[in-house]
């Protein structure tokens, strides 16, 4: 069994992120540049919204089929409804979570400001280090 932990201790401290006024295309470029699946989207240290990777698609097909150009990370990011965590909440309850919710990532929020993402690849690596470390089964 996984002990529990705080999640500041596996959160990615300094996640890759955009401006709401970027365009998408630049967007794509910094995710695929990255090797990311989405940015934290934020404006004055603020989260605003996220990206991803789906949302990028959506604007490139847009604008395929309008012949138009992709627009701008704010027209295609989501920003209604954001879960987001706390870093001094437990890494199990947030990994339970994300896998109920079927998300990828999720922002870090401290006082209205991002301070970190935990991902799916941070939950594993926790997994790994807890089960070298011998705590777990």
């Amino acid at each position: 069994m996984l002990k529990s932990v705080s999640l500041r201790d596996y959160m990615v401290k300094h996640p890759v992120t955009i401006r709401p006024d970027a365009k998408v295309y630049e967007a794509m470029q910094i995710i695929s540049d990255n090797k990311i699946s989405g940015l934290c989207v934020v404006e004055d240290e603020r989260l605003v919204g996220v990206l991803s990777e789906l949302d990028c698609l959506r604007a490139v097909l847009g604008a395929t089929y309008n012949e138009d150009q992709f627009g701008l990370v704010s027209d295609f990011m989501t920003s209604e409804n954001l879960i987001v965590s706390h870093p001094g909440e437990d890494i199990v309850d947030v990994a339970q979570d994300m896998l109920k919710q079927k998300k990828r990532r999720r922002p870090v929020v401290e006082e209205g400001r991002l301070v970190g993402q935990i991902t799916i690849r941070q939950l594993l690596k926790a997994v790994r280090e807890f089960r070298e470390a011998g705590l777990t089964r």
